[in-house]
């Protein structure tokens, strides 16, 4: 698909359009340039890869070669839908809503050739809900929610919620003896600065000692490109090891689009009519394509915080120190040079997040090995953009399965590394917990 001098003047005309209000507080925040990218083809590249971002798939044949060969099983139709003006999802509210933004993650006990999970015969790594016209879609996930309830200092109850899942319509059997993961679409932007900061820094982070039984490591996750182990930095379990390689991975399992690193259909060998499709070409997204989309991604810009001289924000910010939240949601780090992209070299950034993997204790395990990361790691998420959520994307949830719907309840999950930092958060005090609040809205 060739790139025009249209895309850059759509571009610019959607920026113009999106808001009167400054950038960093319009519902376009998320989807800013890094500042400095300033040359006309950068920015043409970066508005094409915005298209595809937001593009709608479609099923093969079609006029449009460029935007067809959705499926044969897919989940959505287009990147966007799973990340909403490219922040969070959310998990439905009841058994009865389909579940839109979020994914089911599938696989059997043992590991892959490479040491990854390993998938359901039938099923392959996650369930796709939809098919093409004769080929049947997977099944029907449901989450049902169960409710407990946790007292803090002062008296205040807070409620907290864990999903029940269970499946219906099953076309292929059924899922006997699998570990199932629920996933929300997570925030897309500052994603290039995260791919440049170097592996022997995520390291020195894991090495360096921690108080209050923080630990933390990095993942070793297979590069399809590199055919080999690597550090793993993106996915919620740091179960990717670069960005390119996140993007194919996403639109081959959410939709069906294969690339030069999954040139195959996303079709196990049990479905039949699945395999007998017809492909939208080999591969359906080309190299041009895939690597539009990988620079608009790294060239997102995290937006930037806000209400730095508010008294109540910084008197947040110590509190955020003294609970020891950022043993882990490191609040500064550096990147190195990025090998394709040199505005995102050299810089410094502060993304709340350290990429390493930590034990986050029984009550947000999925038991879900994933490479080295257990059923009870996860990887740090960042907090940048954290603020913004509840503006950008009102009723996204927090967690990797949406189940808090208040960052208080987020915290309050926190057990394993996190139960030190989670049981001083519990004993402040209604005025010490409006002014954390008031940080991590700032962020």
């Amino acid at each position: 698909m060739k790139r025009c001098g249209l895309w850059l003047l759509f571009g610019a005309l959607l920026s113009l359009n999106a808001s009167a209000e400054p950038a960093a507080i319009n519902r376009e925040a998320f989807a800013q340039p890094l500042p400095g990218l300033d040359d006309p083809q950068q920015r043409e590249r970066f508005f094409h890869g915005r298209s595809l971002f937001r593009q709608a798939w479609v099923i093969t044949p079609s006029r449009d070669e460029a935007v067809d060969g959705l499926g044969p099983l897919y989940n959505r139709i287009s990147c966007i839908a799973c990340h909403p003006k490219n922040g969070r999802g959310q998990a439905p509210a009841s058994e009865h809503e389909p579940l839109r933004t979020l994914l089911v993650r599938l696989s059997l006990p043992g590991r892959d050739v490479h040491g990854g999970p390993l998938p359901h015969p039938a099923y392959g790594d996650q369930l796709n809900e939809s098919g093409i016209p004769g080929v049947a879609g997977e099944g029907r996930a449901h989450v049902r929610w169960q409710e407990q309830f946790v007292t803090l200092a002062d008296a205040e109850r807070i409620g907290l919620r864990s999903p029940r899942l269970s499946f219906s319509e099953l076309s292929y059997g059924p899922l006997d003896n699998v570990y199932t993961s629920m996933r929300v679409g997570s925030p897309v932007f500052g994603l290039g600065l995260l791919e440049a900061i170097e592996a022997s820094t995520l390291q020195a982070l894991a090495d360096a000692p921690k108080p209050d039984g923080v630990k933390g490591r990095v993942n070793q996750v297979w590069s399809v490109e590199r055919q080999r182990l690597e550090p793993g930095r993106f996915g919620l379990k740091s179960n990717q090891p670069d960005l390119r390689q996140q993007i194919a991975s996403a639109l081959h399992g959410d939709l069906g689009i294969t690339s030069a690193l999954y040139p195959e259909q996303n079709c196990t060998a049990l479905q039949q009519d699945c395999r007998q499709a017809v492909s939208g070409g080999e591969p359906e997204l080309d190299a041009v394509q895939l690597g539009d989309l990988h620079f608009y991604l790294a060239h997102l810009a995290p937006p930037p915080r806000r209400g730095l001289d508010n008294p109540e924000v910084q008197r947040g910010e110590r509190l955020f120190n003294e609970a020891g939240c950022t043993q882990c949601h490191r609040p500064h780090l550096s990147t190195g040079q990025h090998p394709l992209y040199p505005l995102l070299s050299a810089r410094q950034i502060e993304p709340y997040s350290d990429l390493l993997l930590h034990d986050m204790g029984p009550g947000l395990a999925d038991g879900r090995d994933d490479y080295l990361a257990t059923g009870r790691e996860w990887r740090t998420p960042p907090l940048w953009g954290l603020g913004l959520i509840e503006r950008i994307n009102p009723g996204a949830g927090y967690l990797h399965d949406g189940r808090a719907r208040t960052l208080e309840e987020a915290v309050l999950w926190h057990g394993g590394e996190g139960a030190v930092a989670r049981e001083r958060f519990k004993a402040l005090l209604a005025e010490d917990r409006r002014a954390l609040r008031a940080f991590l809205r700032s962020l």
